[in-house]
């Protein structure tokens, strides 16, 4: 059974080093105090690709509980007003573009598909993940391999 839990948070704008930095800090400092019904969470994170955050808990002693997961989005919301940052919006999309993290909201896909901008192969990552598994094998795929391939041969936009 897989006990690890993650939580993706994908920011709108790039990290600066300087935003990272102090990032980690605040991230670090809330896991340190995080717990379910008063027992510590064995939780890590990681920042990937200066655009996401990634929240993991390994739920092998303790699951993080509906009071514990209320106390994360309330520390993702101080981080989203502190860094003026939208973290919580899961209509933004990421993709690749060669190397480039290029983040836009999923109601302008069809048009960057018009415009050849993107296309059925292009990476995307996905965010609706729960499992460290999951991360690891599902986090990037083309675009045709994910829900925004319902807008693929959607036509010309009106």
């Amino acid at each position: 059974m897989n006990t690890n839990r993650i939580w993706i948070y994908l920011s709108d704008k790039t990290f600066s080093d300087q935003t990272e930095t102090d990032l980690k800090t605040d991230i670090q400092n809330f896991l340190l105090t995080w717990n379910a019904h008063g027992k510590a969470l064995s939780a890590s994170f990681e920042i990937r690709h200066h655009h996401f955050i990634i929240i993991k808990a390994d739920e092998a002693q303790y699951s993080a509980s509906g009071c514990s997961i209320d106390k994360q989005l309330q520390f993702i919301k101080e981080l989203e007003k502190k860094y003026s940052l939208s973290l919580l919006n899961r209509l933004l999309v990421a993709y690749k573009n060669g190397n480039e993290i290029l983040v836009t909201h999923s109601s302008k896909i069809p048009q960057l598909l018009n415009e050849g901008l993107i296309n059925e192969n292009t990476p995307v990552f996905n965010i609706a993940l729960s499992t460290q598994e999951e991360l690891n094998t599902t986090f990037e795929l083309p675009l045709k391999q994910t829900w925004l391939s319902k807008y693929q041969n959607s036509g010309t936009l009106k």
